[in-house]
């Protein structure tokens, strides 16, 4: 029963070392990214420094690394499990950057690459934070 199943797995769920640290990376890329917003962004802009589109990609890197480590703070288990989260995470940001135009916006082509370096440099420094791991079979 699902109710069974749901208690076990609450049971299961606990604050282990590496759910907080992956936490931890979620959320300080979360404020950055909206410290960037907020202070780095409108700086390049009132200047007009050509910064190779970081100021607009800001939201979309460190969105993406603050997406992936909250979800695989959270819901993370195991490293195939984790590695599974990483890409299906980062496949569907890339996902809603394609169905802008059905929220009346415009697709961005650097956000997208951004999505796309992002997903790689997360599971690139997953698998470095956790390379002692071993695999579940």
């Amino acid at each position: 029963m699902l109710k069974d199943r749901v208690k076990v797995e609450a049971s299961k769920w606990s604050f282990s070392k590496k759910r907080l640290l992956n936490l931890a990376i979620g959320l300080t890329a979360l404020l950055l990214t909206e410290l960037a917003r907020t202070f780095y962004r409108p700086f390049i802009y009132e200047n007009g420094i050509n910064d190779f589109h970081i100021a607009d990609t800001l939201g979309n890197s460190l969105g993406t690394v603050a997406t992936v480590f909250v979800f695989v703070g959270l819901l993370g288990r195991d490293r195939l499990e984790d590695l599974f989260l990483i890409r299906t995470v980062t496949i569907s940001v890339f996902v809603y950057e394609l169905a802008h135009p059905l929220l009346g916006k415009p697709i961005d082509p650097f956000d997208m690459v951004a999505t796309v370096l992002a997903g790689f440099f997360c599971e690139g420094l997953y698998r470095l934070l956790y390379k002692s791991e071993q695999p579940a079979r």
